[in-house]
C-alpha cells in the first residue's frame, strides 16, 4: 500500500524513529542508498517561496538517484485549469513521487488521496512535519536521545510549527509545552492527539500562555516567525500580540542550563528571537538547517522503499 507523509502522524513512533537513524546514517554516508536510480524523477511543486526547502529536496533527490522536477506556482494546470485529484492521476503514471509546499492542508490530503505514489507535505499552512524530522535530528545528534527531554516551542501556537511540535514531540516520547497568547491556540485535532499519543509513548502536552512555565527547566527551546507568508497584512496585530512572546537571554536562562535553541528560519532578529540568542553558543539553526537534507532523503528512502 502507497504510504504519504501528510502529517506528522502519518507514521508511527517507531517509524519515526527509523527514519531518524536513517537520516544520521545517510549523513555520515551520503550516496549510500539509491531509490531513485534511473533516474526516476520526483515532482516538487512550490506554491510558495523557498530556499531550505527547494534546495534539500532539490539535492536529496539528486543524492538518491534521482531527478528533482522542481514545478512553480503558475507553471502548471495545478489548482486552475485541472483539478488536484485530475493532477495526481496524472503524475503517478509519471513520477515516483510527489512533494507539495503550499497553503491549505486539505489540498494535500486530496492529492494523496488521489495518487499512487507517495506525497509528502513539504509545508502547509496547519503542518510542517518535514521540518520537524530534522529537528529531532538535531536533537538527537546533540542530545544523545529524544524520550523524555522536554521541549518548549514559544510564540504562535497556531502555526504549523506549533501544531507539528505536538505531534512529533509526542511521538517521540517528550514532554511538548507551548507557550502562545490564548487567541493564538493550536489546532484541537493536533492537541488531542498528540495527548493521546503522549500518554503511550510516555511524553506530555501542555498549552499555557505563560512563557515562564513552559520554559522553565526545557532542553530545548524552539520559536518560529511571528509573521508567517499571507500574515504579512497583520504584521502590526501580530507585534502587539505577541509583544512578551519573544526568546530573550532571559527567556533561555530560566530553561536547562544546557538548553539548545532552535528556529526553523527564516529568523526575524528582534521580534520572536533576539540576536544573542540565535546567534549564540546554544543556538543549533545550522545544523538544524542542513538537516533538512538528510531528514528528507530518510523520508523519501523510507516511503518508496515502504510502497
Amino acid at each position: 500500500m502507497v504510504r504519504h507523509f501528510r502529517r506528522d502522524d502519518d507514521i508511527t513512533p517507531a517509524e519515526q524513529q527509523h527514519i531518524i537513524d536513517l537520516a544520521i546514517a545517510m549523513k555520515a554516508d551520503p550516496y549510500s542508498h539509491k531509490p531513485l536510480a534511473g533516474p526516476k524523477s520526483v515532482a516538487l511543486f512550490f506554491d510558495k517561496p523557498s530556499t531550505r526547502t527547494r534546495v534539500s529536496f532539490s539535492v536529496g533527490v539528486a543524492d538518491l538517484g534521482g531527478n528533482p522536477l522542481i514545478i512553480h506556482a503558475g507553471e502548471s494546470q495545478l489548482g486552475e485549469k485541472e483539478s488536484i485529484a485530475d493532477t495526481a492521476r496524472v503524475l503517478d503514471r509519471m513520477v515516483a513521487a510527489i512533494v507539495w509546499r503550499t497553503f491549505l492542508q486539505t489540498d494535500i490530503d486530496e492529492m494523496a488521496d488521489h495518487s499512487n505514489v507517495p506525497v509528502i507535505n513539504s509545508l502547509s499552512n496547519s503542518f510542517h512535519p518535514c521540518q520537524l524530522l530534522a529537528d529531532l535530528i538535531s536533537i538527537h545528534e546533540h542530545k544523545g536521545s529524544l524520550n523524555g527531554l522536554t521541549v518548549a516551542f514559544v510564540g504562535d501556537g497556531s502555526s504549523n510549527m506549533a501544531n507539528s511540535y505536538l505531534l512529533a514531540g509526542a511521538m517521540s516520547g517528550m514532554h511538548v509545552r507551548v507557550a502562545t497568547p490564548s487567541a493564538y491556540q493550536p489546532l484541537a485535532d493536533a492537541r488531542a492527539t498528540a495527548t493521546r499519543i503522549a500518554s503511550e509513548t510516555g511524553g506530555s502536552v501542555l498549552v499555557t500562555d505563560d512563557v515562564a512555565e513552559a520554559v522553565s527547566g526545557a532542553d530545548i527551546v524552539v520559536t518560529d516567525t511571528w509573521i508567517s507568508m499571507g500574515q504579512e497584512s497583520e504584521k502590526e496585530r501580530r507585534i502587539t500580540d505577541f509583544a512578551g512572546y519573544g526568546v530573550t537571554a532571559d527567556v533561555m536562562s530560566r530553561a536547562h542550563a544546557q538548553a539548545l535553541f532552535l528556529h526553523c528560519l527564516p529568523a526575524y532578529r528582534g521580534y520572536e528571537v533576539d540576536a544573542d540568542v540565535i546567534d549564540g553558543p546554544q543556538s543549533i539553526v545550522w545544523d538544524q538547517a542542513e538537516n533538512r537534507l538528510h531528514a528528507q532523503k530518510a523520508l523519501l528512502h523510507f516511503l518508496l522503499t515502504a510502497s
